[in-house]
């Protein structure tokens, strides 16, 4: 007699800056993840950002190596996606770098980091007629983290994120969210 086995499935709690298992699906619980890789000098890039909901896996990828690496506290179950659901992710994953690629296009850095909080705010934030609601803290990214995604350097993030506030750009509307205007 045969019996048929199903799968067991993998859950972990990871921290910030841990890194996932290589070649294995992933499907976000809670928290948030970075796909990077590197260049020849060794600077990082980044290639998605990633939340509840999302599948992120580094198997599809022609680079070597693409780190998935938890911004936040993460929660993730390895799973055994469809081709449908594989489909689907790949279209995502192409998209997502499409719009990180577009973001980097920016040519001023003050265009560049509005450009990516909007998206971000777009993507994992609440969306009103006022603008964009997010919490940076809640998905750990810090000053440095947004500088990386956009490839500017952390002091520049910082004093133009302080700039964004004094033009009224950028609102704390409580001690963890920030509103990004959706004026242009």
């Amino acid at each position: 007699m045969t019996t048929s086995r199903t799968p067991q499935t993998l859950r972990l709690t990871l921290l910030p800056h841990d890194v996932l298992p290589d070649g294995l699906h992933w499907k976000i619980q809670d928290g948030y993840i970075r796909t990077a890789s590197h260049d020849e000098e060794g600077e990082s890039f980044t290639l998605g950002l990633w939340g509840p909901g999302d599948w992120v896996t580094n198997a599809y990828s022609t680079l070597r190596p693409v780190e998935i690496q938890c911004l936040s506290t993460v929660v993730v179950e390895q799973g055994h996606p469809s081709e449908a659901e594989i489909l689907a992710f790949l279209h995502h994953q192409i998209r997502n770098t499409e719009e990180l690629f577009e973001i980097n296009r920016v040519r001023g850095a003050e265009s560049r980091l509005l450009r990516l909080l909007r998206w971000i705010g777009l993507r994992f934030g609440q969306v009103s007629s006022r603008g964009y609601r997010l919490s940076l803290r809640d998905m750990n990214l810090t000053h440095q983290a947004l500088a990386e995604i956009c490839g500017l350097t952390r002091v520049t993030v910082t004093k133009t994120l302080n700039h964004f506030k004094r033009l009224g750009l950028l609102h704390q509307v409580s001690d963890t969210d920030l509103m990004v205007s959706s004026i242009p």
